[in-house]
């Protein structure tokens, strides 16, 4: 007989009560730009991150190590309920360090941490719209005529109907799940090509960016088991006429959001085109060599060799959005990072950019994932 997954099976193990553990889900970023995560057992629910032990995996099985000498350690960082097992229990966000206890060199997060705690007094936001599409077992786009193609884009985007729209339901399990873990998810929608869809994280200040945006896509892949579907954020799933997946990044500091803040906005954007070619390379995991399938100048994109700039210009490398530009402050729209870009590197950049510099940061220490 085969072996099958039933729900209504596992709810009732769920059920069980477990009072007095806490499981809690270690989630980490392995060498591939992937995610990984296990779990442990403590006796009571931590209040803080300092209160979790620091554990260890075999990195010889993420890309991250040799086998003979694979123990990476990973330091807990942000805690989250966890959505998926009723009771009291947590997914932490943890980052790697290697033997000596020094940031793992795919560790990204300890650089962004500290260049975020010198501009705390600018308040620095962040909003991602994190782009992705849902894909079958086979690999194939959900909802999409097996071998051939939907009808052309247009009536995808924000649509209504089961002729146009695939997937709703893992959105709002999606959805549910995030709130219910404390991130700040603010909004969702369906995108333009079909089975595409984008949820929106933030605004969240500084280093949150990235602990929230990733255990958002930990979350979106474990909706995803449930689903039978898988979650991909590749920046151009399907060649040819089709929009790709970005994740557009809004930024704003203190200044930008005050009276006469459109002047700061402008200036940062000056800033920004004197670093386009840096920002390409740590915009996504291999590079900039992702990106470049999608950041061709077409399809609501910029050209990936050209930084250029504009009020509600969707094919530009930063949009600044219409009511910005009435209002005379808020924010800017930087469109140029890809669906799995890392949000650590992508809200570094910004700040370093805009409010620091690049000294001290290593670019060589960045390491395109091919």
């Amino acid at each position: 007989m085969a072996s099958r997954l039933d729900s209504l099976v596992h709810q009732r193990y769920m059920e069980l009560d477990t009072s007095g553990s806490v499981m809690v889900t270690y989630i980490w970023i392995d060498g591939t730009n992937g995610l990984r995560s296990k779990t442990r057992t403590l006796k009571s629910y931590p209040t803080s991150p300092e209160q979790l032990p620091v554990w260890n995996f075999d990195g010889s099985s993420t890309a991250q190590s040799l086998g003979h000498d694979s123990d990476i350690y990973i330091r807990p960082q942000s805690i989250f309920k966890d959505p998926f097992v009723p009771g009291n229990n947590c997914l932490v966000m943890c980052d790697t360090y290697d033997k000596d206890d020094k940031p793992h060199p795919t560790n990204y997060r300890y650089s962004c941490y500290e260049s975020m705690k010198k501009v705390d007094a600018q308040h620095p936001w962040f909003g991602i719209e994190q782009e992705y599409t849902l894909l079958d077992l086979d690999g194939y786009p959900f909802g999409w005529p097996k071998g051939g193609f939907p009808g052309a884009q247009g009536p995808y985007y924000c649509s209504v109907g089961s002729n146009r729209v695939f997937g709703r339901q893992i959105v709002e399990a999606h959805y549910k799940a995030c709130l219910y873990a404390g991130i700040d998810v603010s909004g969702t929608n369906a995108e333009v090509m079909p089975g595409q869809w984008e949820y929106q994280v933030g605004p969240t200040e500084g280093i949150a960016m990235g602990d929230q945006l990733w255990v958002s896509r930990y979350i979106l892949d474990r909706v995803c088991e449930d689903f039978g579907v898988i979650a991909c954020l590749d920046p151009k799933p399907m060649p040819g006429e089709w929009n790709g997946a970005g994740a557009h990044c809004n930024y704003s500091t203190l200044a930008m959001r005050e009276e006469g803040g459109i002047k700061v906005i402008n200036q940062a954007i000056e800033k920004l085109s004197k670093e386009h070619h840096r920002h390409i390379k740590l915009y996504d995991p291999t590079g900039g060599e992702d990106n470049k399938r999608r950041l061709t100048g077409r399809h609501e994109t910029g050209h990936i060799d050209r930084f250029n700039s504009g009020v509600a210009h969707r094919g530009a490398s930063i949009r600044i959005p219409r009511q910005i530009n009435k209002d005379g402050k808020g924010y800017l729209e930087d469109r140029r990072p890809s669906s799995n870009c890392d949000p650590y590197l992508v809200t570094e950049a910004l700040v370093r950019s805009t409010c620091l510099d690049w000294e001290n940061f290593d670019m060589e220490r960045f390491t395109p994932k091919n």
